[in-house]
């Protein structure tokens, strides 16, 4: 049998998933550099990526390395990256990560692969990235789905290049980080609608921006116009329009948070953040009315004891303020430290709410 009949019987075998092949041939990916056995479960590439090897260490010196789903290395659990180093373990789950957009390893499945147990690798992973390897897996698809967005083309093509196996999946997952539908990002941001209104408090005037989902920015100045020229400006391609009606309950509870009233309702919110300020923004709303915790402590908090600038930072980043409470956030010192608002206005609330 010639060479392209004997590859054509592998690939027949690759499609079929035909488990009595297993242990005749692997079958490596270029552009993933993952090998897997015949009936490996995981979707199947184009065959122009494919290719085939004899043995599991003849793809291994070719650079591949071995599927977690299907082991055909056969070394069992651990492997040879038993004696990986703490740092390294997380290098090598956030590259296996990556070379897996299709199917994100479970937890189990990676812990094996780096020679560690499931509890000892989430703990370190958050340690050292701040996020667990779910969450890591879940930022990355979402960043391939963008890059794939801004190329053009269709967001069925961008879906399965991102590696989401489905829409439903697509929607479910990538909104959040999108801070719009996939479709309405495709076309930068055309299509979004974005509604606000104003209200006077004791911080001065505050402009309530939200889409159909939640509030999505909470900003305050001098003068509706001025805001609302800003506003544009952040979300230059959506439709913005004032709507003092539908949005005067929400605003009515944000002017009440700004008076230092404890919320009658959980507002829903509709924001973009990268998976350490949705970390940090949590930790932010855990801390009761009334009560402080230093950036350091906030940092401890949410697994990243380093971090207390990186804190500071998303404090700052924070666009919606008053619902996800920064100004609670002070120095170790017990210095008040920033406040995008002025510390004047964060002093005052903080006495308000504590009285």
């Amino acid at each position: 049998m010639g060479e392209a009949g004997r590859e054509g019987r592998l690939w027949r075998a690759v499609l079929g998933r035909d488990a009595s092949f297993d242990g005749d041939f692997v079958y490596a990916v270029r552009t993933t550099g993952i090998y897997c056995r015949p009936s490996c479960p995981s979707r199947r590439p184009e065959r122009a990526r494919v290719v085939f090897f004899p043995r599991p260490d003849a793809a291994e010196k070719e650079g591949y390395r071995a599927c977690l789903r299907c082991r055909p290395s056969g070394r069992g659990d651990g492997g040879p990256e038993s004696t990986l180093t703490g740092v390294e373990r997380v290098r090598e789950v956030c590259r296996y990560i990556e070379d897996h957009p299709d199917t994100p390893p479970t937890l189990t499945a990676l812990a094996r692969h780096v020679g560690a147990s499931p509890w000892h690798l989430q703990r370190s992973f958050k340690q050292i990235t701040g996020v667990t390897p779910r969450q890591y897996a879940d930022e990355r698809r979402r960043a391939r789905l963008k890059e794939q967005l801004k190329k053009g083309g269709s967001v069925t093509q961008a879906m399965y290049e991102a590696g989401y196996g489905s829409s439903s999946r697509l929607y479910e997952k990538a909104d959040a980080g999108l801070g719009m539908t996939p479709k309405a990002y495709l076309r930068g941001g055309t299509g979004a609608a974005i509604r606000y209104t104003t209200t006077r408090s004791p911080m001065g005037l505050i402009l309530v921006a939200a889409t159909d989902k939640g509030i999505c920015r909470i900003m305050r100045g001098t003068g509706e116009t001025a805001m609302a020229a800003e506003l544009k400006r952040e979300f230059p391609s959506a439709q913005v329009r004032r709507d003092a009606v539908g949005l005067k309950a929400w605003a009515k509870v944000v002017a009440g948070i700004a008076d230092g009233r404890k919320p009658h309702i959980d507002l829903p919110l509709d924001i973009r953040a990268t998976a350490f300020q949705r970390r940090v923004w949590e930790a932010l709303q855990s801390i009761p009315r009334g009560a402080t915790r230093s950036y350091g402590e906030v940092a401890r908090a949410i697994g990243k004891p380093k971090a207390a600038r990186a804190v500071g930072a998303a404090c700052g980043a924070n666009p919606v303020a008053l619902v996800i409470p920064c100004h609670r956030v002070v120095a170790g010192d017990g210095g008040l430290g920033g406040y995008g608002w002025g510390l004047e206005r964060k002093k005052v609330l903080l006495d308000k709410e504590r009285s």
